[in-house]
């Protein structure tokens, strides 16, 4: 199993956020993660790469247990994290702001199956048509593209992405879902956090949902389709 989360615990200060989460990812997987706002799942993202720090639990990564390591120590594993905001550099050009997704020391041509400015240009050649534009002017799904595929600089095994598809149009949804979909074919594996149901259950073969901090349904995307109750009492659907 390449993750696996086992009875993590999570607080802001006194706040418990996290109240026992367990979930796995296994390799070459897209996991889903739902569930309404406020409930978990961003943190749950956060413990993972260590942005924010768990109480208890375990969180295994390819079995070695990475619970209280660093971010930069979690990136190096190979764990690529892309958070809800678009941390993209307005003054950069699109190619800047790739190259700054390399990891100190990763030489620039990686090989066969790594990432670099030429593979990452050939599999997304919208982002190669921009490549002298700045950053502060693409539109809103080019800027979340940029900002996924910078995170793929550092040839992740695991790509963790927050809510790729918040706040933009039906278009771009459809844009920036193909662009995990390429992501995952090209054999990177996936936890996912996304509002959007129906890009989940276009996405992931299997799906957690969240609830007050905790895991209320784990199964296929199938499944979930099926399971009205659970759609309509924990998902905006």
């Amino acid at each position: 199993m390449m993750l696996e989360l086992n009875d993590v615990h999570t607080f802001y200060e006194k706040s418990h956020i996290l109240q026992g989460v367990s979930m796995e990812v296994g390799e070459g997987e897209v996991v889903g993660l739902l569930g309404r706002n406020g409930v978990g799942k961003s943190t749950t993202l956060k413990s993972i790469s260590g942005v924010v720090l768990p109480q208890s639990g375990s969180i295994r990564f390819k079995g070695k247990n990475i619970l209280g390591m660093r971010p930069h120590q979690i990136t190096r594993l190979g764990i690529g994290y892309v958070p809800e905001e678009r941390r993209i550099f307005p003054n950069l050009t699109v190619r800047q702001n790739l190259l700054l997704g390399i990891k100190p020391g990763q030489k620039k041509q990686v090989g066969p199956g790594g990432w670099n400015i030429d593979r990452a240009y050939d599999l997304f050649p919208q982002l190669k048509a921009r490549d002298k534009h700045k950053g502060g002017n693409l539109s809103g799904g080019e800027q979340q593209m940029l900002t996924i595929v910078r995170t793929l600089m550092g040839n992740p095994e695991l790509l963790l992405l927050d809510e790729p598809t918040e706040g933009l149009a039906p278009m771009l949804v459809e844009a920036v879902a193909k662009v995990i979909r390429e992501i995952h074919q090209a054999g990177v594996s996936i936890l996912l956090v996304e509002q959007n149901f129906e890009v989940v259950l276009g996405l992931a073969s299997r799906v957690y949902v969240m609830s007050k901090g905790k895991v209320v349904f784990a199964g296929t995307s199938r499944d979930l389709g099926n399971n009205h109750e659970v759609r309509e009492r924990y998902l905006e659907v």
